[in-house]
């Protein structure tokens, strides 16, 4: 049985994302761990809208930001994939981990 550790890595700030990213597919690569991805979402873009008072019609302009998102995943390793999932990440950056057992056919 292996199993497929899923790394969903988000960011409002593209930069800091592109180094975790590249800092964990540069440890797999020396680790010789299999490491399928960065695989890259297209950015979402949100709008939320601000208001002075409670009252309409007075209100600030809309608040726009855009969120990145990345997807590792990392085919058996599994010492490689908890020390991954565990590691620290800056504070900008949201990690969602997902682990799957994978049977062969025929089992």
């Amino acid at each position: 049985m292996t199993f497929v550790t899923t790394l969903t890595l988000t960011s409002g700030n593209r930069h800091v994302l592109e180094d975790v990213v590249g800092d964990i597919k540069t440890t797999a690569e020396r680790k010789g761990a299999e490491l399928k991805g960065p695989h890259p979402a297209p950015p979402a873009d949100y709008r939320v809208p601000l208001s002075k008072r409670l009252d309409d019609g007075d209100s600030f302009d809309p608040w726009e930001y855009t969120v990145y998102k990345r997807t590792v995943r990392i085919v058996g390793h599994d010492g490689f994939a908890r020390q991954a999932s565990q590691r620290e990440f800056p504070d900008d950056v949201h990690v969602e981990v997902e682990v799957e057992q994978v049977t062969n056919a025929g089992r």
